[in-house]
């Protein structure tokens, strides 16, 4: 299998889609399994809307459909980042990651309750902060994952990472806006291969915002 260089990748928008694509690409049917893992994990919240008549077996629904959302389907999520991370890098990809995350289970939880709830509290106030706080915090389950960080300094990593970058991220954002519309014109199936190439697309700028902030660390081996 190719192993990708990632050693010179530098901060960009279109550097990161392009690498994105590479890595898309090369490990293809290793993030179709971590994607279509996620993807049919998150089902079950979709299945749990209702039409706002609230009863006895909705209520109760609803409870477990909220401590599915906050207490197991993060923790899936953040496995998956970490995987998307390893591809990017050109390590070696483990279905058994998605256990890792059992291990950092509080701090994985906590971090994403503390992201959730500012960037919420920024959307309730006028919307424009959510949006910026959205877009300085799209690394803190990277650094949960990868740098083993605690809440708190994931959060404050992730806001002084992407200092500077908050327009770049933004940009990206949207973009992936159109890149999940034309996979669901392209007959729905397309959204799997759209959502392999975003996730790897952020990946690969959190990598390129590490080489810059901290240098290039040294590669573990494909095997």
């Amino acid at each position: 299998m190719k192993v990708i260089d990632y050693k010179q990748l530098k901060p960009g928008s279109g550097k990161a889609f392009g690498f994105g694509w590479e890595i898309m690409k090369t490990y293809f049917l290793h993030l179709f399994l971590v994607v279509m893992v996620v993807s049919i994990l998150e089902f079950p919240m979709k299945i749990m809307q209702h039409d706002g008549n609230m009863g006895w077996a909705i209520f109760l629904t609803s409870i477990f459909g909220l401590a599915y959302y906050f207490l197991f389907l993060p923790i899936i999520k953040y496995a998956a980042d970490l995987m998307f991370i390893q591809a990017v890098r050109g390590e070696k990809i483990e279905v058994e990651t998605f256990l890792v995350g059992f291990k950092n289970y509080l701090n994985i939880i906590l971090a994403n309750l503390l992201t959730v709830a500012i960037v919420g509290l920024g959307f309730v106030a006028i919307i424009l902060p959510g949006i910026i706080f959205a877009c300085r915090l799209v690394f803190v389950s990277y650094l949960v994952m990868d740098k083993h960080l605690d809440p708190i300094s994931a959060v404050e990593e992730s806001w002084r990472m992407t200092r500077g970058h908050g327009w770049r991220i933004f940009w990206m954002a949207i973009v992936s806006i159109f890149i999940f519309l034309a996979g669901l014109i392209m007959l729905v199936v397309g959204i799997i291969p759209a959502r392999i190439w975003v996730n790897a697309s952020f990946a690969s700028l959190y990598q390129a915002v590490l080489n810059e902030t901290e240098g290039v660390p040294e590669p573990e081996p494909a095997q």
